[in-house]
């Protein structure tokens, strides 16, 4: 089974259709797994069977990570194997319904204040503020910093949109300050051995800063919870956050306790 070959394939066909790269990476790395534990049984993607194709969906344990690689092989199995036939029976999971977890305001607010490296404070803070993905944050370039307007423009985010947020004079102050300091080159945010930072130094940065248990992901959580409770309109917030779906939006409504507190209990 020649792998590179039809990794190579799938990878164009991806880029054809508009796919962001980071979609692209992770498609492939499903597939290439897929395939590589399959060569010494099959000759050919053609020649795995749905059965095969089942039991290896099985493994996963977590319904996100098996309907991420249901995703990626019906896609491959369509656009470079042409077999979209293989996967009719093969149905996503049902979806957990569980609620996002959120680092309450006060603490939070607090432990940003704490932070002494300019360069650490200005990137969590920015984010708390903006509610910006991991993934966009370390994308960001210098470029996409508009202090005249007061926003910040996100490129090429999840689906391959664009959109903007709003930028507030303290998270400008807090980049200036870092700016003027580390002298950052074309990304915002330079890493220590590269041109850019990684998701995996930012998460590091929260769980030194913020708590073990926390994740760069709940502070985009944070920021959505703190404006449903500002009073902030649904429609806003979701436009903010880059949500395709309204209803990805509403699952905030869940975990806002101001909202909660509107609610006539009979006792």
């Amino acid at each position: 089974m020649n792998i590179p070959k039809y990794l190579e394939l799938y990878r164009k066909e991806l880029a054809l259709k508009g796919y962001a790269d980071n979609t692209i990476k992770n498609y492939s790395a499903q597939v290439d797994f897929f395939l590589r534990n399959h060569e010494k049984e099959f000759t050919e993607p053609s020649k795995i069977n749905e059965d095969s194709i089942k039991t290896w969906l099985l493994q996963f344990k977590k319904r996100n990570s098996m309907a991420h690689s249901i995703s990626a092989l019906k896609l491959f199995y369509k656009s470079v194997v042409k077999q979209p036939m293989k996967f009719k029976y093969i149905e996503y999971p049902r979806s957990e319904k569980k609620l996002p977890k959120i680092i309450e305001k006060e603490f939070l607010l607090s432990q940003l204040e704490k932070i002494t490296n300019s360069k650490h404070k200005s990137l969590l803070t920015m984010t708390y503020s903006t509610g910006m993905r991991v993934s966009e944050v370390i994308n960001l370039l210098i470029s996409d910093i508009d202090s005249k307007r007061m926003i910040i423009f996100i490129r090429n985010s999840k689906g391959n949109k664009d959109r903007i947020v709003p930028l507030t004079q303290k998270v400008l102050d807090l980049i200036r300050i870092y700016y003027k300091e580390y002298h950052p080159k074309e990304y915002l945010f330079n890493g220590q051995f590269s041109n850019q930072y990684t998701e995996t130094s930012c998460n590091a940065l929260v769980k030194k800063y913020i708590g073990k248990e926390y994740h760069m992901h709940l502070l985009r959580h944070s920021n959505a919870t703190a404006l449903l409770e500002a009073g902030t309109d649904l429609r806003y917030i979701q436009k903010h956050l880059g949500h395709s779906n309204v209803k990805t939006t509403e699952i905030y409504c869940h975990v806002s306790t101001a909202q909660l507190s509107k609610m006539n209990l009979p006792i």
